[in-house]
């Protein structure tokens, strides 16, 4: 029997990878459930092709122009339209490839109803981690990691027991300006921000990665995740992007995971695991590899490395903070209204300013969130 998916984000760069996985697992796995933001066309093309029995989207402008191309499924729409999408659609697993906060509400709704999450959004752990792992725990939820990184973490976890672990190391290719000065970054362009040498993302996650802030979002989405104490956590920068990232046990054994750079792998294991099966993304071929670099980071060239170490340190509302503010900057860096490198520096004078919540309800991180992007608008309108 064919095991059932809900793909949010349907429409994105993880979305889309998602479909090619399936598309190659046709008597495995099929498509019940698909939520893109505002994309409507591209929503419905691949909901007709799928044959998906369900859509939601975001944004309502265009509902009638997509349900006119979705071959008569039951359409969601409005700002809780992933929440009634997984609500009255019965599935096996809920790919959650949202970028941003906005899926918040619906991965927890997932985890209530004890679903497998196969979790690309980090920001649902760097937000609400301390509430989503032992929700997902009490209700027999799997979160299993799509972030390559994080996924490969959680493979090379195989290899002992959890007390055995000496430190987990995260890590990153540096991003378009790895070998740019600090001066030179304060001139940085949008254009040149989107550059990604290794990766095909979205614009949010490139600038991201330009700033390193996705290496900081994935420092708190690691301590929440596998229960890690921050001084367990090392980031190291590989411009390759083939070492994932690996695992240190007490004894000096290091198990790294290897592999292209290729987002369906990930995204397949997250779906088949325990098991493995073929995947249509291309193979390493070690012999012409070349050889793989590895480096410490410059954190006084990339602050965002060191605010989000603080972050899981501190804990409680910071990470709702440091991502809520870090989304309203990088909104205001594509609108031309800040530079580069004002994105690092509002998020942390964002921090700096708020009253941490050391043990936070859902509303207190969701008051958090707000209150930091008010307070991002304000320090940047005044």
């Amino acid at each position: 029997m064919k095991k059932r998916v809900i793909i949010l984000g349907a429409t994105g760069s993880i979305g889309r990878s998602t479909v090619s996985v399936i598309e190659a697992l046709p008597d495995t796995w099929e498509v019940v459930g698909l939520a893109a933001g505002s994309r409507w066309s591209d929503l419905g093309e691949m909901a007709a092709r799928l044959n998906v029995p369900a859509v939601a989207i975001h944004d309502e402008a265009n509902v009638d122009k997509l349900r006119n191309l979705t071959n008569g499924a039951t359409l969601f729409a409005g700002p809780q339209a992933m929440r009634d999408l997984i609500a009255e659609t019965d599935c096996d697993c809920v790919v959650s490839g949202v970028v941003g906060a906005s899926a918040l509400s619906a991965t927890i709704l997932a985890a209530q109803q004890g679903r497998r999450i196969a979790l690309a959004n980090k920001e649902a752990l760097v937000i609400a981690g301390s509430l989503l792992m032992p929700l997902a725990r009490r209700h027999g939820a799997d979160i299993i990691p799509v972030d390559s990184e994080h996924s490969a973490i959680f493979q090379a976890l195989g290899a002992g027991r959890r007390d055995e672990v000496h430190k987990v190391y995260l890590t990153a290719s540096g991003g378009p300006f790895r070998t740019w000065t600090r001066d030179a970054m304060e001139n940085a362009t949008l254009d040149d921000a989107l550059q990604h040498p290794t990766w095909d993302m979205g614009p949010k996650i490139s600038i991201d990665s330009a700033t390193m802030m996705n290496k900081a979002l994935e420092i708190v989405e690691a301590r929440w995740l596998f229960d890690l104490q921050v001084e367990q956590i090392q980031v190291v920068i590989h411009p390759e992007s083939i070492i994932h990232s690996c695992v240190e046990y007490t004894d000096g054994s290091m198990i790294a995971q290897l592999g292209m750079p290729d987002m369906r792998v990930p995204i397949q294991y997250a779906l088949t695991y325990p098991g493995r099966m073929p995947c249509p993304a291309p193979r390493l071929d070690l012999a012409k590899a070349g050889s793989l670099s590895l480096h410490p980071p410059d954190l006084e060239s990339f602050p965002a490395l060191r605010l989000g170490f603080e972050s899981a340190k501190r804990g409680g509302t910071c990470g709702a903070v440091l991502n809520a503010a870090n989304e309203e900057a990088v909104d205001l860096f594509r609108r031309n209204a800040i530079s580069f490198t004002d994105i690092a520096r509002i998020v942390e004078n964002t921090l700096a300013k708020h009253e941490v919540k050391d043990a936070p309800t859902l509303d207190d991180l969701i008051d958090a969130d707000r209150w930091a992007r008010t307070e991002v608008t304000r320090c940047t309108t005044c």
